[in-house]
């Protein structure tokens, strides 16, 4: 009688079995580790500066648009000189990355050559885009007025704007 003959088939199988688990486990394991540093990578694209240095010109940019609608011609950006100050979510947490948590300072200099100052919320997401809207007491209300008589979206009640990322 040859036991032990029998209980090595099941044995080489059991091995076998476990380097397959082995294997599917450290590629697991590699395959987390490589998508943790992608991602690592890409949360550093959202920093204070690009969010900063993109808020200002966009808002300049619809403001002007705003007042041309409300009879204001002639307004431009540079004139406007939207610079903007922004921080995530208080000083104990680094200013980069995407969320709700971002809030800007906004200053500019309005159509009659007056400084405003208001505080923007944004919503940074993922792709390099955000939201923003800021007070309606300094932009005005949802709609407005246009000098056509109609009433029209206000563009700088809340708005769309995205920053390089590469």
């Amino acid at each position: 009688m040859r036991r032990p003959a029998l209980v090595r088939p099941a044995l080489v199988r059991l091995t076998r079995a476990t380097s397959a688990v082995s294997a599917a486990t450290a590629l697991a394991v590699a395959l987390a580790v490589a998508l943790a540093v992608a991602l690592a990578g890409c949360a550093t694209d959202f920093t204070r500066p690009r969010v900063e240095n993109s808020l200002g010109p966009v808002f300049a940019n619809l403001y002007t648009h705003q007042q041309a609608l409300l009879g204001h011609p002639g307004l431009t950006p540079a004139a406007v000189a939207a610079k903007a100050s922004c921080d995530k979510g208080g000083p104990q947490v680094p200013d980069r990355g995407a969320g709700s948590d971002w809030i800007c300072q906004l200053r500019w200099t309005d159509s009659a050559g007056k400084p405003q100052n208001g505080k923007f919320e944004l919503q940074v997401r993922s792709n390099g885009c955000y939201q923003a809207g800021g007070p309606s007491k300094l932009v005005g209300p949802l709609t407005i007025k246009a000098t056509t008589g109609t009433y029209v979206i206000n563009p700088v009640f809340e708005f769309d704007g995205c920053f390089d990322t590469t």
